[in-house]
């Protein structure tokens, strides 16, 4: 559990370093609101205030303190499941996304709105702006996922 809880604050920890980065970085800025860096990937600043993608990205301070406390929850419940996981991959997993959404819980209770600052495109096609906190959560996703489809092939052949 302290490997993945570990993780976890550092995964917070950077995200919330790269958004002060960010925001000073427009702030000396004024009027600019997004820069080329390569070119396929803007710097940009955006503030969501919904859920993933901007999702209910209403602007309302009641949903952002609804999403907060929802995110606080199941930061709770993958408290929980982390102590259960153990010291392994899953683990680390586990406080990955624990820490994006750490980050993000951050942002909402201090800001007011997810900072999202990376910017991806293809020509014209443009994901959504995203952050560190948000790559944290998708790559821990990823590999639960990964564990999970291969502990049940471990599982399967232990019969």
């Amino acid at each position: 559990m302290r490997r993945g809880l570990t993780l976890a604050v550092a995964a917070a920890l950077l995200d919330q370093l790269a958004k002060y980065w960010v925001l000073g970085f427009f702030e000396a800025r004024p009027g600019v609101d997004g820069v080329v860096v390569l070119p396929f990937f803007n710097l940009v600043l955006t503030w969501n205030r919904g859920v993933s993608f901007g999702l209910f990205n209403s602007g309302e301070a009641r949903g952002t303190l609804v999403f907060a406390a929802l995110s606080v929850l199941i930061v709770a419940a993958l408290i929980f499941w982390l102590k259960r996981a153990g010291q392994g991959w899953l683990g680390l997993a586990i406080g990955l996304v624990i820490g994006g959404a750490l980050g993000n819980i951050i942002d909402r209770l201090f800001r007011g709105a997810v900072v999202d600052f990376l910017d991806f495109h293809w020509g014209e096609w443009h994901w959504f702006a995203f952050n560190l906190a948000d790559a944290c959560i998708c790559v821990g996703v990823f590999f639960i996922a990964i564990d999970g489809m291969l502990g049940e092939s471990r599982r399967g052949r232990v019969r």
